[in-house]
């Protein structure tokens, strides 16, 4: 299995991370795509990339944080992207919903590290809550073609719209609350654009719901998506292992 998105660097898993580490192995989990929020923990996320092998790290500036996306700051991600161990930009986007940075600054963001993404050929890690069309529209204005609508909340609309783009889904914790739609959209999306993830330490999923959330737990996410699918969960283990490994080109 592979977490394609997790929070490492967060001050709640660092100070356990090789026991949380050792958990994951232990549950079967061979890579951890570790996502940035801001330019601080893109920073944090190489060095922890640097001292775990089955580490990859995504670096980047989050919508709530796109205010402090400067020259300055673009320019230390594109230093911190040349490290062979950052295999995306990410996570990046809009959010609508918490609003912490100005709309317009979120959108401007967002194209700039799409643009960063364009130039160092690595694909992006998408965030959009509550700004669906709106996230799609700069995709395709920005002819976004590699890359992954993460924690997948939107409609089966939305999600063909992605696909046909060129990107994945990635499905996360929520799916083992109530996965009515979830269902829909993973019995009409082709398969080879399925990604797992924890988006730990947030929404942990069932029967860990309420607690922290942490990589080993992804085996549950993948469990339902298989559950969804009406597939052996080897099989689709296999299948978004190597749907990962593809978009963000990790090591066999």
């Amino acid at each position: 299995m592979i977490d394609s998105h997790a929070h490492l660097t967060y001050k709640a898993l660092r100070k356990d991370l090789r026991a949380i580490l050792e958990r994951a192995r232990e549950a079967g989990v061979t890579a951890i795509v570790n996502a940035s929020f801001d330019l601080p923990s893109s920073e944090a996320g190489v060095l922890i990339a640097e001292e775990h092998e089955n580490i990859h790290v995504a670096v980047g500036i989050h919508p709530h944080d796109s205010k402090t996306l400067n020259l300055d700051a673009l320019a230390r991600l594109e230093e911190l992207a040349d490290h062979p161990r950052v295999i995306a930009i990410g996570e990046i986007g809009l959010d609508f919903y918490r609003d912490l940075s100005p709309r317009r600054t979120q959108e401007d963001a967002f194209r700039l590290q799409i643009g960063l993404a364009r130039n160092l050929d690595l694909p992006i890690i998408v965030h959009d809550r509550d700004a669906h069309q709106r996230t799609m529209d700069i995709l395709k204005d920005e002819k976004v073609c590699r890359g992954v609508l993460h924690h997948f909340s939107g409609d089966l609309n939305l999600a063909r719209q992605g696909v046909e783009l060129g990107l994945c889904i990635s499905f996360a914790g929520p799916i083992t609350y109530n996965g009515k739609k979830a269902r829909e959209i993973l019995k009409r999306i082709p398969e080879d654009r399925i990604l797992v993830e924890t988006d730990c330490p947030y929404l942990t999923p069932v029967p860990y719901r309420g607690k922290r959330n942490e990589p080993a737990y992804v085996k549950y996410v993948l469990e339902r998506v298989a559950e969804f699918l009406e597939r052996p969960v080897e099989e689709v283990d296999r299948l978004t292992e190597r749907n990962t490994r593809t978009l963000f080109n990790l090591p066999d």
